[in-house]
């Protein structure tokens, strides 16, 4: 189903949902204008088609002892299709490494880790990162401040004059 057929309701429902999952039926059909049933059935079927894919509970690293993202580009060596699969299962069960993805370029992986000191993070890289299958290389940006963050998805694209 493309987004296209999500009507303003769905909209709303999907905007609220993403600031809050833990607002009940009662408060998130208040919130949109409709009635309670609706609103759940709505929302189930926003759950069956796809649009929700989980709710979660967003929890705060820091308060955790993570105080350091950083993004590593690996660069990983020509690797047999079942030697490329052990290595992004290994990543999934990395539990630091939060975001995974392919890129184009120079390297092959860029991660999204969270640590609590650069110590750990030396000690990280060469103790989980680059026991992987293939891995060659890491390069790693420290970030020194989060100017933003969010999980909110735009519910649509932007045009531009």
């Amino acid at each position: 189903m493309a987004n296209a057929e999500l009507d303003a309701i769905d909209m709303k429902i999907l905007t609220h949902m993403q600031r809050d999952a833990s607002l009940t039926t009662a408060e998130l059909a208040e919130k949109v204008g409709i009635s309670q049933s609706p609103c759940w059935r709505r929302v189930q079927r926003l759950h069956d088609e796809g649009y929700i894919k989980s709710q979660v509970v967003l929890v705060d690293r820091q308060k955790l002892g993570f105080d350091m993202h950083i993004f590593a580009q690996v660069k990983i060596a020509r690797l047999s299709e079942e030697e490329r699969e052990t290595f992004f299962r290994g990543i999934q069960n990395i539990p630091e490494v939060l975001e995974c993805y392919t890129v184009f370029g120079e390297m092959d992986a860029l991660l999204k880790i969270v640590a609590p000191d650069v110590k750990w993070y030396q000690e990280f890289i060469f103790n989980t990162l680059m026991k992987l299958p293939g891995v060659e290389d890491i390069r790693s940006i420290v970030t020194l401040s989060e100017a933003k963050s969010t999980t909110a998805i735009p519910l649509k694209p932007r045009t531009f004059q």
